[in-house]
């Protein structure tokens, strides 16, 4: 259903090149990247008291061709066994049929090569969750990835320290490796999360047609700048919404989580931190028209509020009862908030946390 050598060679060919660097520069940044992941996951450890369940080691540091490749791989991880399951459970070998597969995975990867593409001039750095398996067979937990071009050209654009910066957003993206190393239930929460939501796609002719015009109100509201609407929310399903709730909901908290810990580890680590933080919300919220567009249509101002309602969760939970009790979010799929609590960080505690102190 998806022709994912397609997505990779659509994705390079459109991706727009980084910025001009001297090979020397282009270097000290790789190598100072891969240092200062490693600083700060000492600092991120010290910090949120918790411990990952085996060894860090430096971020793989990757031009942005390389993260489009990478999240193919990902996506393949997670999307392929979904997709042999619905292909068994609709099984045709009639030629026509043969060709209509090929010409629509081929389009499919196109379209998400296209995507890629875009994404991939924005993102600094990700920890990815999903890896092709190892030779020998065994899956890896994760692997801490940081884009060179996008994090040099982002730090010249807000004329910011480069050092702070850079540890900045490693402090980010180790948050997140530290999520799921010190929490190994979590990686299988969300990929069970990932498949049951593809899972939930199949529609009949009707639902298709309602969809199709629902997400051309999206894009032509888009365009007119009106209303919240994306392509991602204007196809889903009343169970996918659900489901959607819940990816939401855990992703606002890791998001939120990296956010309030590369704040808040503090000036004596990251000096300009402040100055950094503040040209960093003024550059986010000063797009120009096209990529305000495709913001919306992909779904990244929604992940922009992740990050605010998310962060501001965890700074209401951390002020009424300190970072130890906090982490009781990561003890099993229970504790974690539902999008709901999210909102209202005080239910989260008086579910999870205050019964737990009054039986003590």
């Amino acid at each position: 259903m998806i022709d994912w050598d397609v997505a990779v060679n659509t994705g390079v060919r459109l991706v727009r090149p980084g910025p001009q660097v001297d090979l020397s520069d282009a270097r000290q940044a790789v190598v100072q990247l891969r240092e200062l992941s490693t600083v700060a996951a000492g600092h991120v450890r010290e910090f949120t008291g918790m411990n990952p369940l085996e060894p860090a080691g430096p971020a793989v540091v990757v031009d942005r061709p390389g993260w489009i490749r990478a999240n193919v791989d990902g996506f393949r991880v997670v999307i392929e066994p979904v997709l042999e399951q619905m292909g068994a459970d609709r099984p045709s070998n009639s030629p026509s049929a043969n060709l209509t597969s090929a010409v629509g995975s081929r389009i499919t990867g196109m379209q998400l090569g296209a995507v890629l593409s875009y994404l991939a001039g924005k993102v600094l750095g990700q920890y990815e969750l999903f890896l092709p398996p190892d030779p020998d067979g065994s899956l890896p937990t994760g692997r801490m990835t940081l884009v060179a071009p996008n994090i040099v050209s982002t730090e010249r654009e807000m004329d910011v320290d480069s050092r702070d910066f850079r540890l900045w957003v490693c402090l980010h993206e180790e948050t997140h490796r530290m999520q799921f190393t010190a929490t190994p239930w979590l990686r299988g929460y969300v990929q069970e999360l990932m498949q049951e939501l593809l899972l939930s796609s199949e529609m009949d002719a009707a639902d298709l047609v309602s969809r199709l015009r629902s997400a051309g109100e999206a894009v032509a509201d888009a365009v007119r700048g009106n209303g919240e609407g994306n392509l991602i929310t204007a196809i889903q399903s009343p169970e996918q919404r659900e489901i959607m709730d819940r990816v939401t909901a855990v992703m606002s908290l890791a998001e939120g989580h990296g956010d309030f810990v590369m704040d808040a580890v503090g000036p004596e680590v990251v000096p300009t931190v402040a100055t950094i933080r503040a040209r960093f919300q003024k550059r986010r919220a000063s797009v120009n028209p096209v990529d305000r567009i495709m913001r919306q249509l992909l779904g990244m101002d929604m992940k922009m509020r992740q990050y605010e309602e998310g962060a501001a969760f965890v700074r209401a939970v951390v002020a009424d009862v300190g970072m130890a009790e906090f982490n009781r979010v990561w003890t099993s799929s229970e504790t974690l908030p539902t999008l709901a609590e999210i909102r209202n960080p005080t239910a989260w505690v008086d579910r999870v946390v205050r019964p737990a102190a009054i039986t003590e």
